[in-house]
């Protein structure tokens, strides 16, 4: 995806190019909001569940907070790469979305309970068909949840950057009234 003083930039639709600049800037935000807050996210989500559970004594429960910090660094530098590689594909060959990809923080978090010998909590019917691979219900319904309230709107942007480009590309400029977004 160009940015908009990308060398591939100008050849670009005006149209297109303004769904383009919605997509990086989203883009941007969803990265960044990752990379701040993404392992506190997981710390937290770990943290939540072992007080709940509350049957771990305090060197059980240090040792699994500690691995969760590590795992959140972990999760967190892996989700920012998947979201760059997603990113950095044309629109159209996009098959995967940024929430698809930043919901993955909970395979980190799932692991370290998991060893810390937490059971999987019992969910919502809807849940269980929606996440399966999510025995703890922790999976983020949407990227504010981490922690920063923009990053919910960053990715409206960027999904609104995404249908215009691809629209622009259906139907043309002229095809369009007003020809922005």
């Amino acid at each position: 995806m160009p940015a908009p003083d990308d060398h591939r930039a100008p050849a670009l639709s005006g149209a297109e190019a303004d769904g383009y600049a919605l997509m990086t800037q989203g883009a941007a935000v969803l990265i960044d909001g990752v990379g701040r807050l993404g392992p506190a996210w997981v710390v937290r989500s770990v943290t939540a569940l072992i007080d709940a559970w509350g049957k771990l004594d305090g060197d059980s429960r240090a040792g699994a907070i500690a691995a969760a910090t590590v795992a959140g660094e972990r999760a967190a530098t892996r989700v920012e790469a998947e979201l760059r590689l997603l990113f950095a594909l044309d629109p159209a060959a996009q098959r995967a979305t940024p929430l698809e990809i930043i919901r993955s923080l909970f395979r980190e978090a799932s692991e370290v309970l998991r060893a810390a010998g937490v059971p999987a909590v019992v969910r919502d019917p809807f849940e269980t068909r929606a996440f399966p691979d999510d025995p703890y219900g922790i999976v983020l319904k949407n990227p504010a949840e981490l922690g920063d309230d923009q990053l919910g709107g960053a990715l409206l942007a960027w999904g609104l950057g995404k249908a215009h480009v691809l629209r622009v590309r259906a139907v043309g400029d002229a095809g369009l009234s007003g020809g922005t977004v």
